[in-house]
């Protein structure tokens, strides 16, 4: 038998409170211009919403007893990383520069929620 192996990351989920659900489409569809999909019918439900496009897969689901993910963070690939950090400032969004990461800029910033998310662009 062949040993198991991961291959890659299906999906982040990160978690938003309550009626969060169209801050984070304005945030992540607006901002990000990841699309906003629909979550499967059975899922709906729970709350949350799911942003999907061809690389990228976020998924939003609601805790009761929310607390922001100050640590933990997807890191976000991205082209036009200036220009990111723009319309982040623009949007009021915190914007930290970090220190580049082995031929990469980086910054880290915040969802609508208080959830870390690092972008991160070649040189």
């Amino acid at each position: 038998m062949s040993k198991p192996k991961v291959r890659s990351i299906h999906h982040v989920q990160l978690a938003i409170p309550a009626g969060g659900e169209a801050e984070a489409v304005s945030f992540y569809e607006g901002l990000f211009g990841l699309p906003h999909v629909p979550k499967p019918a059975h899922l709906q439900v729970r709350g949350g919403c799911w942003f999907e496009s061809e690389t990228v897969r976020i998924h939003l689901g609601v805790e009761e007893d929310f607390r922001p993910a100050k640590k933990a963070h997807p890191a976000l690939l991205v082209e036009g990383l200036d220009a990111f950090v723009k319309e982040l400032e623009r949007h009021g969004a915190p914007v930290t520069i970090d220190e580049p990461l082995a031929g990469h800029r980086r910054v880290y910033t915040e969802d609508p929620f208080g959830n870390r998310l690092e972008l991160i662009e070649p040189d």
